[in-house]
């Protein structure tokens, strides 16, 4: 019996030391390969895109010297080091080193063991590469602490080259007005290969916004919008959405620029999460707002003129004014214009304009139209038109106290006084 226990126990002693010599491997038959088989594999491949350990890129047709990133697990139960790497693509990439120089990577950090690591290697892609997926493969060689000689392991693997998104903002609705509610659209657009997903935006007009940009955009906090969130879906690439808002601009900001920083968050070809902020530029135009009142008809030293008065009850000045008259219908008035300069707002500009006919003058009624034309800031013109009825052969005569002398007149009464002076000294000599 003691013999029996003795060889009994000598047999489990050589079978711990020697799990292996007595079946391929031990444990379940299910058991991870690399753990408990005799050709150990003790890397697993995880990943392979374009971009670095700690972030995916797009990445378009024609990219030069762009990273390749291969992500694997030590999936052993010991340390690696001396980690090298060998990729192989298809044609459309190459080493930026030159065509047919194989793309090699190396890692001279130690992989613990059940971490993982990341071999990055650069590329160039080819103007003519589709954008699809493709398959690779990379050839990693190791070596494991406490163990001599190096291992070399192959990975096939798909990757995808994605093309790139290209965000952009422009307003399409023009110039914005000071002291009115303006209709404004704003386009984003997508200039690049890979579609923007989940596009979602934020006009970013809160105080702590405006106080992280530059002291050129402190006037927005003066402005009034009526909505600063938007959800415009996906762009696909080379197109572009709309999207729209009302903006109220107060009276203090005209003549200035007015720029809105918006915050774009979207979904890259990768599925993750960018955030952008693109600023949207407009021109704050000042407002001339004229109108006409007063035309009538009245004599002017002997000329029978039409008179009246330009109000702008904006609050910023016309430039460049002009006044024409012009005729309606059967009357036979000529078309006569007057240059009136500045139109100031809250100032009325008083203008005149002698009748003229064409022809054979006519009394009674003619139908006329007063237009003005005039600039703003921006030197685009604009034009009003006013059309009234007039009386030719009614005048208002203004009153005799408020009528000056007029001054052409006080030459003529002299050089009389002088005549009737020396004719009567000339009938005085004769008389004596």
């Amino acid at each position: 019996m003691n013999k029996f226990v003795i060889v009994f126990l000598a047999f489990l002693m050589v079978s711990s030391l020697t799990p292996l010599s007595f079946s391929e491997r031990l444990g379940p038959a299910n058991a991870p390969q690399g753990v408990l088989r005799d050709n150990v594999i003790s890397v697993k491949f995880l990943d392979a895109y374009f971009g670095t350990e700690d972030n995916k890129i797009e990445v378009a047709p024609g990219d030069k010297n762009v990273p390749f990133t291969v992500v694997m697990s030590n999936v052993g139960t010991q340390d690696i080091t001396g980690i090298k790497g060998k990729l192989t693509l298809p044609t459309p990439y190459q080493s930026p080193s030159g065509i047919g120089v194989a793309m090699m990577a190396d890692n001279d950090q130690k992989a613990s063991a059940g971490n993982t690591f990341a071999l990055t290697f650069f590329v160039n892609v080819s103007e003519l590469a589709p954008i699809k997926d493709y398959s690779g493969a990379v050839e990693v060689s190791f070596s494991r602490l406490r163990e001599s000689g190096e291992r070399t392991e192959n990975f096939p693997f798909t990757f995808k080259l994605t093309g790139d998104s290209v965000v952009n903002l422009r307003p399409i609705s023009g110039a914005l007005t000071s002291i009115v509610n303006n209709d404004v659209i704003i386009e984003i657009s997508n200039a690049g290969s890979a579609p923007l997903n989940n596009v979602d935006i934020i006009l970013q007009n809160d105080q702590t916004s405006v106080a992280t940009q530059s002291q050129s955009i402190t006037n927005l906090e003066n402005v009034i919008f009526d909505q600063t969130h938007w959800d415009v879906g996906t762009i696909n690439p080379q197109s572009s959405v709309t999207f729209s808002l009302k903006v109220f601009v107060p009276e203090t900001v005209k003549n200035e620029p007015l720029h809105l920083p918006m915050t774009i968050t979207y979904y890259d070809a990768h599925g993750e999460l960018e955030t952008v902020t693109r600023v949207t530029d407009f021109y704050i135009n000042g407002l001339v707002d004229p109108s006409i009142y007063g035309v009538k008809v009245i004599d002017l030293s002997g000329k029978q003129t039409v008179i009246g008065e330009i109000l702008n009850e904006g609050n910023s000045d016309g430039l460049f004014g002009f006044v024409t008259l012009k005729p309606r219908g059967d009357s036979n008035i000529q078309e006569s214009t007057q240059y009136i300069d500045e139109i100031e707002p809250d100032s009325p500009v008083p203008f005149n304009i002698p009748i003229d006919f064409e022809g054979e003058s006519r009394t009674g009624e003619h139908e006329i139209t007063i237009e003005i034309r005039y600039k703003d800031s921006m030197r685009e013109e604009y034009t009003l038109s006013y059309d009234t009825t007039i009386d030719v052969s009614t005048l208002s005569i203004l009153d005799t106290e408020e009528r000056e002398f007029p001054m052409e007149v006080i030459p003529i009464v002299i050089i009389i006084g002088v005549v009737i002076g020396i004719l009567y000294k000339k009938r005085k000599t004769i008389k004596k």
